[in-house]
């Protein structure tokens, strides 16, 4: 194979490695609003040991996230999220990426009252024979507007939350 033919293939290869990243992240924050949290949900976009540090607190491994999400979205009635300015960079089969991510809620406790926050995320991924998945993701609350939920007395926020306690 000559040296063109080569670099063609390193180029397409790295162009699709990008596309399927940009997708799968797109995918994922949609995926937020359609509410269908569920082990199929953590196997897509998910490697089993994930590490997430999320406003609500840090979760290791596909199964932990994957409740402690599900438990934090039944906070909210509607949502959207949005995630944008994706800066994605690849090193064979691992890629770092670094986006902007705007989310509006709609609180579940019937206020209709609205929480916007925005904050950027910061996603390791790994390829995988499923294709990439999310190894590690951090999540940092740049501002937030509007009224937060209040969590149940048993889900602890940690330090810096975004949510408030729920009632004493």
């Amino acid at each position: 194979m000559d040296t063109s033919t080569a670099a063609m293939r390193h180029q397409l290869r790295y162009l699709t490695d990008r596309a399927g990243i940009d997708d799968l992240l797109a995918r994922y924050a949609r995926s937020f609003d359609e509410e269908v949290l569920d082990e199929r949900w953590a196997r897509a976009f998910h490697t089993e040991d994930v590490t997430a540090v999320l406003p609500i607190g840090t979760v290791h491994g596909r199964d932990e996230l994957l409740a402690h999400v599900s438990r934090a979205m039944t906070l909210f009635d509607r949502t959207v999220h949005l995630g944008a300015n994706a800066a994605i960079e690849i090193d064979g089969d691992r890629a770092t990426v670094r986006g902007a991510q705007l989310s509006t809620h709609i609180l579940e406790d019937g206020s209709e009252s609205l929480f916007v926050s925005a904050g950027l995320a910061d996603t390791e991924l790994l390829r995988t024979a499923e294709g990439w998945r999310i190894h590690a993701t951090s999540l940092r609350i740049v501002w937030t507007r509007g009224t937060p939920p209040r969590l149940p007395q048993d889900m602890s926020a940690g330090p810096g939350a975004l949510v408030s306690p729920g009632p004493e």
